[in-house]
């Protein structure tokens, strides 16, 4: 950069430092020399901040990439670069568009051996018209995404997101809301309601990402078999249904029979090959259906009938006195303001000592004061209760009840003390995770020693997972309260697993303690059961003892505790007062 008489130094350092432009001289390397007070005054660096900073690193990532495949290659190919629109990014992070100018040539004396000027242009025109032409793109592109993203919204609202069958919603908006006996192309709407057999095995055994696939296989089988203007759809879990015009019902239970054929072909999930059945309820459209929900609703109906009569097979809803799936229905709304409303009620029968004749504690029995069929046993409903998840605030609800009886009678030192107060848990219960805190928690409430508490468990219960039953019962155990075995031998325990339960007392099922006197067997079962529960030290209790020639019988085998008619039918509270005070 130096010339004869040093002018052409003097003319280049003048145009560099008055130059309304931003001027900087970097080296091969894209490291800055030099720069001018335009640049300076327009990034909001100081000069310092800049010299021997890489240009490239005052660029965003795209114009870096821009800079090195472009300016960089051209510069050493024509020695120059002209009018490259990109962005510079300031000292406070935001972006001033720009015009890029470069020149590279060999210098001399003290600068480095190649330059190169880069000259930032901020011509007001030439920014205008990019700041314009960028702003315009954004805007076009901010619409379609706009719009893209309604279509988005519109599809997720009427689709299932896993199989992309249409909804519920999906399936009204593509029928309309006229009632579905009107006619299209002639005939009203038939629907089938499809439930896929044993679907929660699939997920329980292969885990939920098999059942998801299975899902996909079958919504992908059921929508190539039905033709337009019929549709499939998806309403939750393993639930599909199919709306299609029939022409009557003849033509609904073929397709029904077509769909189950579809359905049964094997499906390959995880190196398996699954073949899967349906339960199919049919609904055709008649006067009396205002909606489609209407049509829906009773081919519903008609699939859980199809469910009880052996599934992998379709039922026609035929109009009835009583659809047994309404009346569950129904019967789980009520059991669920029974439960809100206070018509529960805990009756307690009293357990005899058969060795002493005195009573030696009560179980909780509880009964529901239903509106109209007056007051039900737990056989009525405690089933629903399970299946419904409704057994959880029932079983706490018994157990606070119980245990409030509980300290009520112990201060009644004459017939209170030394009772003990057996509450029957249900499978459900047994695997709540919450089952050990809630009883702790019942027990602290009423100030009371666990020990006069004893959970029941049925022996079904007990086995249907005795890997977890161990555990939760060693943790109840932990706690002080007593653990007993309901209706043993209807079960199938194992002797092995029987051995490992930390449990108090083996119930013997009022099915044998029926035959003493009378069979053999029923005899020869519960002297082994007597024997049995003895030789692990633990107590024998008979349940339905009827007879006095049935309680000698078992007094002569040694058997511990009896329940039954014979002493005492289950007693609401009152009357179990004075019970109590009757037989110290």
């Amino acid at each position: 950069m130096t010339g004869a008489g040093g002018q052409p130094v003097a003319n280049f350092e003048s145009l560099f430092h008055q130059a309304p432009c931003g001027y900087l001289i970097t080296d091969d390397d894209g490291h800055i020399a030099a720069v001018n007070d335009t640049f300076v005054r327009w990034t909001g660096y100081n000069r310092a901040e800049l010299l021997g900073k890489r240009l490239q690193s005052l660029l965003p990532v795209g114009d870096q990439i821009l800079y090195a495949t472009h300016c960089i290659p051209q510069l050493g190919i024509t020695g120059s670069v002209s009018e490259i629109a990109l962005d510079i990014i300031g000292s406070d992070g935001v972006r001033h568009p720009a015009l890029l100018t470069a020149s590279r040539f060999a210098a001399t004396g003290q600068e480095p051996d190649s330059v190169r000027v880069i000259i930032f242009s901020a011509h007001e025109r030439r920014l205008y018209e990019k700041e314009l032409v960028s702003a315009l793109r954004a805007a076009e592109e901010s619409d379609a995404r706009r719009a893209l993203a309604e279509q988005e919204l519109q599809r997720l609202a009427l689709h299932d997101s896993l199989t992309g069958l249409p909804n519920r919603a999906g399936l009204k908006a593509r029928f309309g809301e006229a009632p579905p006996d009107s006619a299209i192309e002639g005939n009203p709407l038939g629907a089938l309601f499809i439930d896929l057999d044993h679907f929660k095995a699939v997920n329980d055994s292969l885990g939920h990402g098999a059942g998801d696939n299975l899902l996909v296989s079958v919504a992908g089988r059921l929508a190539a078999a039905v033709q337009a203007p019929g549709a499939v759809a998806r309403l939750s879990g393993d639930e599909f249904v199919v709306v299609d015009t029939v022409a009557g019902t003849e033509e609904a239970a073929a397709l029904a029979a077509r769909l189950l054929d579809v359905i049964a072909a094997p499906i390959h999930l995880e190196d398996l090959e699954i073949v899967t059945s349906a339960s199919i309820g049919i609904a055709v459209a008649r006067a009396g259906d205002d909606t489609l929900e209407d049509l829906i609703r009773r081919a519903d109906i008609a699939m859980y009938r199809a469910k009880e009569r052996g599934r992998n097979r379709w039922e026609l809803h035929r109009p009835a006195a009583s659809d047994p799936a309404v009346d569950r229905l129904r019967a789980l709304g009520e059991l669920r303001r029974g439960i809100g409303e206070g018509a529960l009620r805990v009756h307690y029968q009293p357990r005899i000592d058969l060795h002493t004749g005195r009573a030696s504690g009560v179980e909780a029995l509880v009964r529901w004061q239903h509106p109209t069929r007056g007051l039900l046993p737990p056989s009525e409903f405690i089933a629903m209760a399970e299946e419904s998840g409704l057994v959880r605030p029932l079983g706490a609800w018994v157990l606070d009840e119980t245990l409030k009886l509980a300290e009520s009678l112990r201060r009644d030192d004459r017939h209170g003390a030394g009772l003990e107060f057996a509450v029957n848990l249900s499978a459900r219960q047994l695997n709540d995770p919450g089952l050990v805190d809630m009883v702790e928690s019942a027990l602290e409430r009423r100030n009371l020693d666990p020990a006069l508490l004893l959970l029941e468990i049925t022996e079904t219960a007990l086995m249907s997972d005795p890997g977890a039953a161990v555990e939760s019962l060693a943790a109840l155990k932990n706690l002080g309260v007593g653990l007993a075995v309901d209706d043993f031998g209807t079960g199938y325990s194992s002797l092995t697993y029987l051995k490992k339960f930390p449990i108090n007392e083996l119930k013997i099922d009022r099915s044998f303690i029926m035959g003493l006197g009378l069979d053999s067997g029923d005899a020869a079962i519960v002297g082994s059961c007597i024997d049995l529960a003895h030789a692990v030290g633990i107590r024998a209790v008979a349940e339905g003892v009827e007879t006095s020639g049935q309680a000698q019988t078992l007094q002569d085998m040694g058997c511990d505790l009896a329940q039954g008619y014979l002493f005492a039918r289950p007693l609401p509270e009152p009357r179990l007062r004075e019970w109590l005070a009757s037989h110290t």
